[in-house]
């Protein structure tokens, strides 16, 4: 049973909180649709394709909100019907009960994960038709210049900066990939360290069964008697991990400030190119496919969470637990205790995973349903409000802060 519980572990979630990385990535592709739309709107077959694939990505956000939603209600359930029956089958010693709400569960776990695969490759199949448009502009760009006098000196130079930019955002990128493989491996020892704890302890090795996040374990680890140099190894392992992540959001601050800098040079690159009948690089198609790709990592992080959540319930339905079933009406009292103590940190855990999804569903919606009004029109082709249209998505882009933005949209929500 030591394999299977420390499998589960591994699959655990940080934080409740993880879906809160949907709002920047899904506030940035808004908006840098939208930048793309007026730097190559005003070339008619660019404007077409364009007009398809924000058209698509708006299907593809109605898609996301019913899928979060989803995980949103199943949560409620869980916390409404679940747990108090799982309760209820400790206190009164009654396992069937348990053993049929476990089985609903998984009915609905398994409808979630289906979802959410269908979702991710949406996604992907989106992500492929971006690089395709953003290929095409290429392609139509290469073809207009052949038509066109040379650049302007003006031109070379804001290009050749945004080039050195490009280089700067290239390490810094690098930076945060090293990290976050700093970052698995401390969460792989921090887990496998939890893992060789609850092997040891009745309690915690209920609570493993039942509460599908790994920060009320270690709580629970702080506050209760362990072996010498168990808490101080656990709260070194969250520390590191804690400075670590402080580093990579350092650098994604730093690498968001570069971006806006790049935003504004490529706004008079595009304009002095447009100007000559030129048109400009393709670059905000290629953020957009970033910020999709962020999307489609944070749902394949759903999905793998779903999914171990599905073999956890699983788990506390078929196997044991240090030695004794937990289900099979024979529990002693100390167990007993651990379990209900459990489930009631399982309750407050669970809602809060499912307001953030209802968080995130609104911000879906919202996104679906109000960022995309640019497309009821062409862009201006008068220069003093095509300027004006374009430095106020810029300091929409600029309120965007990937630390800070989940607090700024939970209050947007809540007004």
């Amino acid at each position: 049973m030591a394999n299977n519980r420390d499998l589960m572990l591994r699959g655990l979630t940080n934080s409740p909180e993880f879906v809160k990385e949907l709002f920047p990535a899904a506030e940035r592709t808004a908006l840098l649709y939208h930048l793309s739309y007026l730097c190559l709107g005003n070339f008619p077959k660019l404007e077409r394709i364009l007009r398809q694939r924000a058209v698509e990505n708006q299907l593809l956000f109605v898609y996301s909100e019913a899928l979060i939603l989803k995980c949103a209600t199943t949560s409620d359930d869980l916390v409404s019907s679940l747990l108090p029956m799982l309760k209820l089958s400790v206190e009164d010693d009654q396992p069937v009960l348990a053993v049929k709400s476990l089985e609903k569960s998984q009915t609905w776990i398994n409808e979630i994960i289906q979802r959410a695969n269908e979702m991710i490759d949406r996604y992907e199949k989106h992500i492929f038709d971006v690089a395709s448009s953003t290929s095409d502009v290429i392609t139509e760009k290469a073809e207009t210049e052949k038509k066109k006098v040379e650049m302007s000196s003006e031109i070379k130079s804001l290009d050749k900066i945004v080039d050195l930019f490009q280089d700067d955002r290239k390490k810094i990128s690098d930076k945060i990939e090293k990290i976050e493989t700093k970052i698995k491996e401390k969460n792989a020892e921090l887990q496998n360290h939890v893992s060789k704890v609850c092997r040891t302890s009745e309690g915690l090795g209920i609570m493993t069964a039942i509460v599908p996040f790994i920060g009320p374990i270690i709580e629970t680890i702080n506050d209760t008697g362990t072996a010498p140099g168990v808490k101080a190894k656990t709260k070194a392992l969250t520390n590191e991990l804690s400075q670590l992540t402080s580093e990579k959001s350092d650098l994604r601050n730093k690498d968001w400030s570069i971006q806006l800098q790049m935003t504004e040079l490529q706004l008079k690159s595009a304009i002095l190119k447009i100007e000559k009948g030129t048109i400009p690089d393709p670059v905000h198609l290629g953020d957009v496919q970033n910020c999709l790709s962020q999307i489609r990592t944070i749902l394949i992080q759903l999905q793998k969470f779903w999914t171990s959540v599905g073999e956890l319930l699983d788990s506390l339905k078929k196997k044991t637990f240090v030695g004794e079933d937990i289900l099979d009406g024979n529990m002693t009292e100390i167990t007993k205790s651990f379990f209900l103590k459990s489930i009631k940190t399982a309750e407050e855990y669970w809602k809060t995973f499912g307001q953030s999804c209802l968080n995130a569903k609104e911000i879906f919606d919202l996104k679906s349903k109000d960022a995309y009004k640019f497309l009821e029109s062409s862009p201006p082709v008068d220069q003093v409000e095509w300027k004006q249209e374009y430095d106020s998505v810029i300091e929409k882009l600029k309120k965007i802060n990937p630390d800070r933005l989940w607090e700024a949209n939970q209050a947007a929500i809540t007004e």
